[in-house]
């Protein structure tokens, strides 16, 4: 019963979200705001993709940093202690 009140007010909301979009485009100069607005989702969307490779970039550099950190201890050269002469 609550899915039923859900949807029905889930569609209420797209019918009124449609409406209002198309008046914004009748409007003077609506037109432009629709576009700007349909830009601005387009630029949201590609961020949204950069920001998820920046993650697991910065995952894949941690690793890296890692293993070079290994490696710079692995090959440091052990001091036999002081020699005198």
């Amino acid at each position: 019963m609550a899915t039923t009140n859900t949807d029905d007010l889930k569609a209420k909301i797209s019918d009124l979200s449609g409406d209002a979009m198309k008046r914004l485009a009748d409007a003077p100069g609506g037109d432009r705001l629709v576009g700007a607005l349909n830009a601005t989702r387009e630029r949201l969307d590609e961020l949204q993709k950069k920001i998820r490779g920046i993650d697991e970039l910065n995952a894949r550099l941690t690793a890296l940093e890692k293993k070079v950190d290994k490696l710079a201890k692995a090959s440091q050269p052990k001091s036999a202690g002081k020699l005198n002469p």
